[in-house]
């Protein structure tokens, strides 16, 4: 199975202290395009789960095919989407193109416990067919289509607005939880001159520190 790819954090870290350096960015892209607007969804602090149609069936994945999912999770994942009567609708709506659904699966038992929620369920954020990233627009499509939450949108706006979304410690939008942070995107999907996706993750615990001094 294909494996999702890491969202890298907006900074380096500094070497000694394990602190990011704000400003200094990691991907100089990201830093060049960093006024322009941006997507900002909030991060789920759960465990990554893939599902996979290969034109002919349904397969279930972690971030990498190592990782183990919980078993309350893999049966609501199997519900879902498992079963020939799901088969069905995969091939509905996507025929023999392969896909790949990403999302959290989240709730109790998983990183922080059950403020999210109670049980265990998935929320998709990323979509790719045949290859490509698929937009907002179609993510949410998609989910509507299956019957499942998407990670909410929460900001548009340029980098430094999303930085400080996220140093004002937000509430997720699900439960009694804080959100772990936001996960942004440019309105355009774009790519840096490596090939690499042009996402990023900004962590509410990166500015923790600070944060408490204010």
């Amino acid at each position: 199975m294909e494996e999702y790819h890491k969202i890298q954090t907006l900074f380096k870290r500094d070497e000694k202290t394990k602190k990011l350096i704000e400003g200094e960015f990691t991907d100089k892209t990201v830093e060049f395009i960093k006024n322009l607007k941006w997507q900002f969804t909030e991060k789920i602090d759960g465990t990554n789960i893939r599902i996979m149609w290969d034109g002919h069936k349904v397969t279930f994945g972690g971030r990498t095919d190592k990782a183990q999912i919980p078993v309350d999770l893999m049966n609501r994942l199997v519900k879902l989407f498992g079963g020939e009567a799901n088969e069905q609708l995969f091939e509905q709506k996507f025929g023999e193109t392969e896909v790949m659904l990403c999302g959290e699966g989240y709730g109790e038992k998983i990183q922080n416990g059950g403020l999210y929620r109670k049980g265990q369920d998935f929320i998709l954020f990323d979509v790719k067919i045949a290859g490509n990233w698929q937009p907002r627009e179609s993510v949410e499509d998609i989910a509507k289509y299956f019957g499942i939450d998407a990670v909410p949108i929460v900001l548009e706006g340029t980098i430094q607005e999303g930085i400080d979304f996220v140093k004002s410690v937000p509430n997720s939008k699900f439960g009694t939880a804080k959100a772990e942070g936001v996960v942004g995107r440019p309105l355009v999907e774009m790519q840096d001159r490596c090939g690499n996706r042009l996402i990023v993750k900004i962590k509410v615990n990166d500015f923790k520190e600070e944060i408490l001094d204010e």
